[in-house]
């Protein structure tokens, strides 16, 4: 072949090497066995296998890149999340309901398109040390581990130490699953009014190479039908977030506030507390403890969950864990210590232990 021969079929293909892609596919399964105690009036015992998390919950999906030039990447996230109990999809039965989302990113950060976590999602990853384990911070506040909304645009970017990012939904949730934060039956999009159903969030984050801090803001808005108590758009849950984390040798503690204003509920006003420590006894075994205290403003409705965890790691995949919980209620308030599967509450004011021996494998 000629030197411009060779020049040309190059040329030609300019186009497929700037486009490279790749595309990884992934997954977590985790379950284990419970057992929780004081179980409704009766105070019954309740042994069973959790249907929505473990020490995080079941999923599998693809995430792709492809370079487009310069630095334009295009990428996607395409995820769902499954019950390791019976095999049913999760987050009301959708196909990738974890995420769902496509975009553009760059140095100046990345927008994404699609069904996306929202900012307080990422704003309380660092700082909550269980984070979705079947108790913890789930437990108190089930929107915490699915801080996630359909129709959704999103920005978010790293400059140096900071992160910025904000979400923008024209329709929170699609879905009818509930009462459950898996599908709350908000899905907007709503020409006669626009303000039914809408989320937006924003972010602010910093951090350095052992400690960080953040606060997010997210704000979602009712629509009729919609669960939770939200049946108007003039209604509103809103959450703000304030949380930091400092890495001290093999140990990382992190502690934090979430003030909720929630037209949907008779005492509208609350805050979650909380504070834990993780620390790595050996390169194979660790141990993470946090308490939380949730508390009605204007009631005597208030509960403190204590919650700890020891898990053993044979692999880099594949670990086995024991956890337990203890929650304490007050007033009026039922909240079970398990955010593993619903009907396991207390009777009003009661207190509730729970334990569980399980099995985590990445993929």
């Amino acid at each position: 072949m000629r030197v411009h021969q060779w020049a040309a079929a190059l040329a030609a293909s300019a186009p497929l090497l700037a486009s490279a892609q790749s595309v990884t596919l992934y997954g977590v399964v985790d379950t284990g066995v419970e057992w929780v105690n004081n179980v409704g009036a009766a105070k019954n015992s309740l042994v069973r296998l959790p249907n929505l998390t473990a020490t995080v919950p079941s999923r599998w999906g693809m995430r792709g890149t492809e370079a487009l030039g310069g630095d334009l990447k295009a990428a996607f996230v395409l995820e769902s999340g499954f019950a390791p109990d019976s095999g049913v999809a999760n987050q009301g039965g959708r196909l990738f309901g974890r995420q769902a989302w496509v975009g553009l990113s760059g140095n100046w950060g990345q927008v994404s398109v699609g069904r996306q976590y929202t900012m307080l999602f990422w704003s309380n990853l660092e700082a909550d040390m269980l984070g979705p384990n079947i108790y913890g911070s789930s437990s108190l506040d089930s929107y915490l581990p699915n801080a996630r909304a359909d129709n959704a645009i999103a920005y978010k970017g790293t400059f140096g130490g900071f992160t910025v990012g904000a979400t923008y939904s024209f329709g929170r949730d699609t879905v009818n699953a509930g009462p459950s934060p898996s599908g709350t039956n908000c899905a907007g999009e709503n020409p006669a009014d626009a303000r039914a159903c809408r989320e937006w969030s924003a972010l602010l984050k910093y951090d350095a190479k052992a400690w960080g801090v953040a606060v997010s803001y997210d704000s979602q808005r009712g629509g009729p039908g919609a669960f939770g108590g939200l049946v108007r758009s003039s209604m509103k849950d809103d959450r703000l977030s304030i949380n930091g984390y400092g890495v001290i040798g093999a140990a990382k503690i992190g502690a934090g506030v979430i003030r909720r204003d929630n037209d949907g509920s008779p005492t509208p006003r609350s805050d979650l507390w909380f504070g834990g420590v993780s620390y790595a006894v050996t390169p194979q075994f660790s141990v993470d403890g946090e308490i939380f205290c949730l508390r009605y403003h204007n009631s005597d409705n208030k509960a403190w969950l204590y919650a700890a965890r020891g898990t053993y790691a044979f692999s880099k995949r594949t670990s086995a864990y024991l956890t337990a919980g203890y929650i304490n209620n007050y007033g009026n308030l039922a909240v079970s210590v398990s955010g593993g599967a619903t009907g396991s509450n207390p009777a009003p004011g009661g207190n509730q232990l729970g334990t569980m021996v399980g099995v985590k494998h990445i993929f």
